[in-house]
């Protein structure tokens, strides 16, 4: 398995690591995961029916519409610090190439998304988006039921300045329909204000069975992130995992839950209570916690010594869409180094861009060494992404998952 930041994760067991505080800003939502390979049966498990859209030719009306349609996620953009709805980096796209971008943040989770645009898609429609951003087993979905376009690749030239081992991944071989956006890690978040200065919680196994923490810790929803640090707190490689070891995992998970040691499960809205301390600790994303270490050193983000996940997001553009070189004009300026060290500075996820490392350390030598944001051979040396699962196998999981979260 490949992992960002030109290295590749590995099976050993490596020091657990523990960081606080960090660098300043941003804050992100946002759902992990590896490569999906999704199939007909899938769909079927879902009452999905596939269709084959991507037969389909819409004129693109990018040179004469000098206008993009770009959905993503909460936060993951950089924002003026005096003004909330203004995006510099999209600001200094919009006026190198003049072309107006309507910037929304409604992708809220992977699945959700696919049930709004899966219809007009289906129907050879044309969406909203121009351009969007979803997880890497969401990308490998779209990617398999032709949902995506094959980008251009001569509109974006500085696809040459993606990590190479990103460049590798099993879903989309030469990078053909999709490109990374940013990537990043789970682990766990403490609150020493509430746990006491002294103490951490280095493990799954500590987090959910300390009586000390009942009730005071929540799960992330994303099946691949929490089953993934269960997996690898019980010995096993969440890349390459059995049926059986699976459902250990899921026991792991279920005994925490019928005790009340867990709260709930979220998707980034643990963070709230994180920081008013009805949270002691959590299941949590590196930007999430490193933005909240830039108000206080009351938060630490825990590697465990077990193993973690390690996950990427994707922009794709969709069949159909009726602006598709601009669209890929974004995807190309955003792979530009220096523009790539800014975002990074401000979401505080993994770049996919190595040279804009040099880029943030002229910015801030604090943020180029947070090993969070940048992280070195240690840090992914014990990342996992999550095994790629077939579309039975992925239906099945997710099933069993969402009984025992309340899904």
């Amino acid at each position: 398995m490949t992992g960002p930041a030109g290295l590749t994760p590995a099976s050993s067991p490596g020091a657990r690591m523990m960081f606080r505080p960090g660098p300043r800003l941003s804050r992100r939502r946002f759902m992990q995961t590896s490569a999906l390979g999704a199939s007909a049966a899938f769909l079927a498990a879902c009452g999905i029916n596939p269709a084959r859209p991507g037969r389909l030719t819409v004129p693109d009306r990018s040179d004469m519409d000098k206008f993009v349609n770009w959905s993503n996620w909460q936060g993951y953009m950089d924002v003026d610090a005096n003004d909330s709805s203004i995006f510099p980096t999209l600001v200094g796209f919009q006026d190198e190439y003049g072309i107006t971008v309507n910037y929304t943040e409604d992708v809220n989770d992977n699945t959700e998304y696919f049930s709004k645009i899966h219809p007009q898609i289906a129907a050879g429609q044309t969406i909203t988006a121009d351009l969007f951003v979803v997880t890497d087993w969401m990308a490998a979905k779209l990617i398999q039921l032709e949902y995506v376009q094959e980008l251009d690749h001569a509109n974006i030239p500085n696809l040459a300045n993606l990590n190479p081992a990103l460049q590798k991944v099993t879903f989309d071989p030469g990078r053909k329909y999709s490109a990374t956006w940013q990537s990043g890690l789970a682990g766990i978040a403490v609150n020493h204000a509430v746990v006491g200065k002294d103490k951490t919680v280095e493990s799954m196994n500590q987090l959910l069975t300390d009586p000390s923490l009942a009730g005071r810790i929540t799960l992330l929803k994303e099946m691949r992130d929490t089953v993934a640090l269960c997996l690898q707190d019980l010995g096993y490689d969440a890349s390459d995992f059995t049926d059986s070891q699976f459902m250990e995992a899921i026991n792991m998970i279920g005994e925490a839950v019928n005790s009340g040691q867990v709260r709930q499960f979220t998707g980034n809205d643990y963070v709230p209570s994180l920081v008013s301390g009805d949270l002691a600790a959590c299941a949590a994303w590196t930007g999430d916690v490193v933005a909240l270490q830039n108000d206080s050193d009351d938060f630490e983000m825990v590697l465990p010594k077990a193993g973690y996940p390690l996950w990427s997001d994707n922009c794709v553009i969709p069949a159909a869409a009726a602006h598709k070189k601009n669209a890929e004009m974004i995807i190309n300026y955003y792979y530009e180094p220096r523009v790539a060290a800014t975002l990074s500075e401000y979401v505080n996820y993994i770049t996919p861009i190595p040279t804009a490392k040099a880029f943030a350390a002229e910015d801030d030598p604090a943020i180029a060494n947070n090993q969070l944001i940048f992280p070195g051979d240690e840090i992914l040396s014990n990342a996992h992404v999550f095994m790629a699962l077939d579309g039975e196998t992925d239906a099945r999981y997710s099933k069993i998952f969402d009984k025992l979260s309340g899904a």
